[in-house]
């Protein structure tokens, strides 16, 4: 076997275990919270977490199974997977990917309109409005999944090691044209559409946040100028958390931005240039870009619910909750036997 394979398979599985574990978390909040459940942006963080959750369970078993597979020599092309069974997974595949690239991009725009409207934030981004917006995102990848299955266009791609979208024909019939429009319509409404919101959303609200921060730093210096016995200390106190407000807005955004770019990138470029003629793309890339898009199912749970304070607070209440009554449970049952080993007296 390969070291190359052996390295994507403990990857791959790495990955899947923590979209799996990550993911469970942030349902285990919604369910133990009514706080998070009453917020607006809890459902698009849902509706996420659903899609990345359900790309655990298909896709990611799916891509190590295929890699599995053509790492024990099965001929080229052969799939692991009957037909029907891939086309499925294709669908399935194509759908929640774009599912989640748009809640992602609705994300953004929740985040915009709560930073930029904060007086109007709830007339304007009401329980309606979100579900009007998931409603959106899930039928416009509905549309392109059930597109491409009425197409025949989905079965098992050795490339990638998984049941994605395919061209089975030769690339010279008149169809593979319509193929190929179908692919750069797919990625331009996706990926590139979800790319452009999140642009505009974020640094919308990074210009907003500077300018507060900005405010904020001025009203703190003429304070300090007031404040004539005030110590060294507190002052450099004051101007260090002021330079640590300025580059948390642009941290977060670069995260959000920056691992959305990362790991969906070099996937979508793969099959973009995959349609050129003449180029054939490497198993092992293939299969890397695919591991890569993945690992943003993994990492979302953390980029947008685990390390908020909200989440964060609800997963150590659950955690405390059960060490408590796994030590009331063995006090119990310490109890019981001290109380069986003491003699009976009759």
């Amino acid at each position: 076997m390969h070291p190359a394979g052996v390295l994507l398979e403990a990857l791959l599985a790495s990955v899947a275990v923590v979209s799996l574990l990550s993911n469970a978390s942030v349902l285990l909040c919604f369910i133990q919270s009514a706080e998070i459940r009453s917020h607006v942006p809890g459902v698009f963080v849902l509706n996420l977490t659903f899609s990345n959750l359900l790309l655990t369970f298909t896709s990611m078993p799916a891509t190590f199974l295929g890699l599995i597979w053509g790492e024990a020599g099965a001929a080229e092309g052969e799939p692991p997977f009957g037909a029907g069974f891939c086309g499925a997974l294709s669908f399935a595949d194509t759908f929640l990917s774009t599912n989640a690239m748009l809640s992602m991009a609705a994300l953004s725009v929740d985040r915009w309109v709560a930073v930029v409207f904060p007086l109007s934030y709830s007339s304007k981004m009401g329980p309606r409005d979100a579900g009007a917006m998931v409603g959106y995102s899930l039928l416009h990848s509905l549309a392109f999944a059930l597109c491409q299955v009425l197409a025949s266009w989905g079965g098992y791609s050795p490339a990638y090691a998984s049941c994605t979208a395919r061209f089975a024909g030769d690339r010279g019939e008149p169809r593979f044209s319509w193929f190929a429009a179908f692919t750069v319509a797919l990625h331009l409404c996706g990926f590139a559409l979800s790319l452009l919101v999140l642009c505009c959303a974020y640094l919308k609200v990074l210009r907003v946040a500077r300018f507060h921060c900005k405010r904020i730093d001025v009203i703190t210096v003429q304070t300090l100028l007031l404040v004539v016995d005030i110590h060294p200390s507190v002052k450099e106190r004051c101007l260090v958390e002021q330079r640590k407000r300025r580059q948390r807005a642009t941290k977060k955004i670069c995260l959000f931005i920056g691992s959305f770019v990362f790991c969906f990138s070099p996937y979508v470029i793969t099959r973009l240039v995959e349609l050129l003629p003449h180029v054939h793309v490497h198993r092992y890339w293939g299969i890397s870009t695919k591991c890569l898009a993945y690992a943003k199912a993994a990492g979302d749970p953390f980029v947008y619910s685990l390390l908020r304070q909200q989440y964060r607070k609800v997963l150590l209440r659950v955690t405390d909750r059960i060490l408590r009554r796994d030590s009331l449970s063995s006090y119990s049952t310490g109890s019981t036997v001290d109380t069986d080993d003491i003699p009976r007296v009759v």
